[in-house]
């Protein structure tokens, strides 16, 4: 019985763990109309990351609100990608991501920037633990296709070694610098 209650103990231990941090985007109250009145529920958008490459969204929908986060938390861990990220602090390149009639632009930003980015794109970013980006969002306001346009375009970020591993090259091939060629084509106009 001991035995029990401490497995018990251990796992609840482990499940506090903070690993992650979370973030409440949107909470939205429907109403359902019944013979006695209404009924109220709570709809309820959540963003959760790492804060070091991994980030992830869910909603959950309940009668309270505390539940709704809950159930919105639980989603969102599942539903986790990994993004590389370009000295732990900003994109590798510049993408564009879209997802209905949302549509967001991510650019690549020196360091001091800060994250220029606008509510639910913002919270995506500060659980991503990107420190320098500048993101504008074109079309929808709605919070939902805004963060599934925003990690739609992450998915495509590539860091220069998942391109070098895929054509099979290596990384200083694929991060040539572009003076270097320059240089050699003004000898041979010289000559």
């Amino acid at each position: 019985m001991a035995e029990r209650e401490n497995r018990r103990d251990n796992r609840r231990d482990r499940d506090e763990t903070p690993e992650f941090a979370d973030r409440l985007v949107a909470i939205n109250r429907v109403s359902k109309t019944v013979k006695g009145g209404k009924r109220f529920g709570f709809a309820a958008l959540v963003v959760v990351g790492d804060q070091k490459g991994r980030v992830g969204f869910g909603k959950g929908k309940a009668k309270e609100v505390p539940e709704a986060i809950r159930k919105a938390t639980e989603q969102a861990k599942r539903q986790m990608i990994r993004v590389p990220l370009k000295e732990g602090r900003t994109l590798h390149h510049d993408t564009n991501g879209r997802h209905g009639a949302g549509k967001v632009v991510m650019r690549t930003a020196p360091q001091g920037t800060g994250i220029i980015a606008g509510g639910p794109m913002r919270a995506v970013f500060e659980m991503l633990g990107v420190q320098d980006v500048v993101a504008k969002s074109i079309g929808s306001q709605n919070p939902y296709n805004m963060i599934r346009a925003t990690l739609d375009g992450l998915k495509s970020e590539a860091s220069p070694r998942s391109v070098a591993q895929r054509r099979g090259k290596k990384v200083a091939e694929i991060l040539r610098r572009d003076d270097a060629p320059v240089a050699d084509t003004e000898t041979a106009v010289e000559a």
